[in-house]
């Protein structure tokens, strides 16, 4: 057991009222708290809450612990701070998560250059399109896309983007028009296997969803990128997935007047009065670095 975020997490319990308004706070499962809670209790071999389906009440160990705890964790940040910047040197481990190939294309890169300019910070960046909950995996910050549910995540807006429909030029020239959605039905489509077969449009007001029958459907982005590449149907991505193939001509952006509306990407971390020297300078150096390079999907 984690005693300090078993500590953390019975502070943000009591401060929250319920175990779910905690969940939602923090990003972890209902589940994940009352197992820490839990194991915290049998630690202690004392009862810290007593709760029911209704409500929740702090016991008088419960009280008396919650005072001690609130000072440790104070007391602990402070300390970690210190630490961080006696000398004014940003040292110490960087805990980061973001999509895999936004994560490719444009986080690894910077955490690289972060690395090589603060010789004492160590990182760990871990891609994956499973959005992860930032407590209960110890991560310092996420790169997330798409708007976000209701939450304790402070999130600094770094760009947009959309999904479009592309293929090559190749393609395009042998296929039969595709003038409007409702084509595609003509057309060899490549999916990708979370995309499923329900491509969804808008034009104006109206919003609708084309069922489409896929020659190729793929688990990954670069096999599906890499497909169309190589001609063979229309498939639809992220703007920024194939922001390269665009430019250089090898894929072409089709049904522009149909794309679905813009999807903000953002940089989000846990709500804190002060961040670590080490997140807050890495946040606010990504921030202007990712609205430079994350390409625009209306350019």
């Amino acid at each position: 057991m984690d005693r300090l975020k078993a500590m953390a997490n019975f502070v943000r319990i009591v401060d929250c009222g319920s175990l779910s308004a905690a969940a939602n706070a923090t990003g972890q499962s209902v589940a994940s708290l009352v197992r820490s809670l839990a194991a915290l209790e049998r630690h202690l071999n004392v009862r810290l809450l007593n709760r029911s389906t209704r409500r929740m009440a702090l016991t008088v160990e419960g009280e008396e612990y919650l005072g001690w705890c609130r000072q440790v964790l104070a007391d602990f940040d402070e300390m970690e701070k210190r630490l961080e910047a006696r000398d004014g040197v940003i040292r110490g481990l960087l805990r980061i998560t973001a999509p895999i190939e936004f994560g490719h294309r444009y986080v690894a890169p910077l955490v690289n250059e972060f690395l090589n300019d603060n010789p004492q910070v160590r990182a760990e960046l871990s891609l994956s399109d499973t959005i992860a909950p930032l407590l209960d995996e110890r991560l310092d910050l996420a790169i997330r896309i798409g708007h976000l549910p209701d939450s304790s995540l402070v999130a600094r807006h770094v760009g947009c983007t959309r999904l479009i429909t592309c293929a090559s030029p190749e393609y395009l020239q042998a296929a039969s028009a595709l003038a409007a959605p409702a084509s595609l039905h003509e057309h060899a489509c490549i999916t990708l296997a979370s995309q499923g077969r329900r491509w969804r449009f808008r034009h104006g007001d109206q919003e609708w969803a084309e069922t489409i029958d896929p020659r190729l459907t793929c688990t990954q982005v670069r096999a599906a990128s890499l497909a169309c590449t190589q001609n063979i149907g229309v498939a639809r991505f992220f703007h920024y997935q194939v922001a390269d193939e665009l430019a250089d001509g090898r894929l072409i952006r089709v049904l522009s007047n149909f794309e679905p509306a813009d999807i903000p990407i953002q940089l989000v971390y846990p709500h804190s009065l002060e961040l670590s020297p080490r997140v807050k300078a890495f946040v606010d150096w990504a921030c202007l670095q990712l609205r430079q390079v994350t390409p625009s999907p209306t350019e």
